[in-house]
């Protein structure tokens, strides 16, 4: 069962995510500079934070082995944690965007 409680979800999120934009919303949000700018910035601030938060010395977040890949780059960060990551920031921003793209369609 290893991977199905944490990696199973995660992976799910981002085919979910990805699929919303290119079959049903269409924003064309990938397509745009400002939105990688904006993920590289995410990254910027989640490497460090989830790093401290995940690394094995003293972890302040404890996964339990048997629901995650165990892969962690850098600092101890799963793997998972960039796929959720990614998933949350996009949902949102294709939140934002979705509506703005139907007002200039009427």
């Amino acid at each position: 069962m290893t991977g199905i409680g944490y990696t199973l979800p995660a992976v799910v999120s981002v085919v979910v995510v990805v699929a919303a934009e290119l079959a049903w919303l269409r924003t064309g949000l990938f397509r745009h500079r400002a939105y990688w700018i904006t993920m590289a910035i995410v990254l910027a601030f989640q490497v460090p934070v989830d790093g401290w938060l995940t690394k094995l010395s003293a972890p302040v977040v404890v996964y339990d082995p048997t629901h995650f890949l165990g892969l962690r780059f850098p600092f101890d960060i799963p793997v998972e944690d960039f796929l959720f990551g990614f998933s949350l920031i996009t949902a949102t921003l294709l939140a934002w965007t979705a509506p703005e793209r139907r007002e200039h369609a009427s």
